[in-house]
């Protein structure tokens, strides 16, 4: 016999919680499925434990930058083991926390992997459960690729939990995840390595951007390697050795360890969709603007699941609210992501909103694009900044801001005005003749539109 709710979400991510918090004060009857620990990856294995070691890897540039300032402070050693255990008392709590709160708000937690066997029913081991609306928010895994030897690539999961520091590392793929734990194992003294299989780094990003935090990014002694093909991953003496094809030759890299940087993809696998009659394309799973099934009405998807948005975890919060909304009034409320601010934690930050240039164009906007080398400004050169750069798009006519990106000191926190910018209409005008605080990485701001 099935156990009935109103509300039925599966995964305890930012997307879920969201959902079912909302379902919940509605006073809908709420479940929750989770396999693993309970609050999802950006808590216990996502941003907030990364955004430790990237804090490390800053106070690291900091202490290069130190002879600028007449400061001689020698050599410095990272402690790799403390600093994995400073990054646990971060995440160590997360679960319990999380638990008493699904508890304290009557929302029940089924603990296992559900499989669907109708449209509006799961099992989860040998129990089965049914509900009006099941909310599909089940995050996302690294993505695997049919090379021989893939097997011995570790995760960033893994990197997160490393006990010793490696001598050397290989990233597979040039993505976020890749270019955030190289700043962090290359200042520690890691010798990092980044294959990309496309003619450049983080496609999606701003070029120009991308191009001045490459040259940051070698400029630290990582080697990064564009346009290959990886052919193999196999064990060699104190590693492993990654065969791929360069220019139509065939070279190698060998390394303590290989690290997956491929990116990320929906957590779907097992989840049986077609017997939920869920309409997708390898795991692509097809949805309205109002984020509900195509096919199946009952069903909904937020998150990281969600392959279409960006794997964000404020995006994925944004599009559990989304979805609550739709649960209590039904298909009231469609996702607009027009002002969503994202950063690549690397040291420098690359950060941005909005369009690129080249989506603009394809948009068929008529727009000006400024860019600025920011790195000879009295604001960068205070702090002896090696990598300062802005790009700045603004719409002929109306002024208004179509896309902003940053790199540089504090560009994860500026871009924040750029995104309240296009939120509210505010002109690039009206942004240059506010006053600011002098001198601050933020008073450069009316100089950058």
């Amino acid at each position: 016999m099935s156990t009935h709710f109103d509300v039925l979400v599966l995964g305890t991510g930012n997307a879920g919680m969201a959902a079912a918090g909302a379902a919940r004060a509605a006073g809908k009857e709420v479940a929750m499925v989770e396999s693993r620990d309970v609050g999802g990856t950006c808590p216990i294995r996502g941003c907030v434990p990364k955004k430790v070691l990237v804090a490390a890897a800053q106070v690291l540039d900091q202490i290069e930058r130190a002879p600028a300032h007449h400061i001689d402070v020698g050599k410095p050693v990272l402690d790799w083991p403390k600093l994995i255990a400073r990054k646990e008392t971060f995440v160590a709590g997360v679960p319990d926390d999380f638990k008493k709160s699904l508890d304290g708000r009557g929302i029940t937690l089924i603990d296992g992997r559900a499989r669907f066997t109708g449209a509006n029913e799961v099992t989860v081991g040998d129990q089965s459960y049914s509900a009006d609306r099941i909310v599909i928010a089940t995050g996302s895994v690294a993505r695997s690729l049919p090379i021989p030897g893939w097997e011995h690539t570790i995760t960033s999961d893994d990197i997160l939990d490393m006990a010793e520091q490696p001598e050397s590392l290989v990233f597979i793929g040039g993505g976020v995840i890749a270019m955030e734990f190289s700043h962090v194992l290359a200042r520690a003294g890691t010798k990092v390595t980044i294959l990309e299989a496309l003619p450049r780094l983080l496609p999606r990003l701003e070029g120009d951007a991308v191009a001045v935090l490459q040259a940051e990014t070698e400029r630290l002694g990582v080697e990064i390697i564009t346009d290959v093909n990886v052919d193999e991953i196999k064990p060699a003496k104190g590693g492993f050795t990654v065969l791929f094809e360069k220019d139509g030759k065939t070279v190698e890299r060998t390394a303590t360890l290989i690290a997956n940087g491929t990116g990320r993809v929906a957590d779907v696998d097992g989840l049986d969709l077609d017997a939920g009659e869920i309409a997708h394309d390898k795991g692509r799973i097809a949805v309205t603007d109002h984020l509900r099934s195509i096919s199946n009405p009952g069903i909904y998807v937020a998150g990281d699941a969600l392959w279409s948005t960006a794997q964000l975890s404020p995006v994925a919060s944004y599009e559990g609210r989304i979805v609550g909304r739709n649960l209590i009034e039904e298909d009231s409320a469609v996702p607009d992501y027009t002002d969503f601010p994202s950063a690549v934690y690397t040291v420098p930050a690359l950060a941005s909103v909005g369009l690129t240039e080249a989506e603009a164009t394809e948009k068929g906007l008529k727009f000006k694009a400024k860019s600025n080398d920011m790195t000879t400004w009295r604001s960068a050169r205070t702090y002896a900044e090696t990598a300062s750069f802005a790009k700045v798009l603004v719409e002929d006519g109306t002024g208004k801001i179509l896309g902003a990106h940053m790199l540089g000191h504090g560009a994860e926190e500026v871009i924040h005005l750029f995104s309240l910018a296009i939120a509210h209409g505010i002109t690039a005008a009206e942004m240059a003749g506010r006053v600011y605080a002098y001198p601050t990485f933020t008073s450069d701001l009316k100089f950058l539109v």
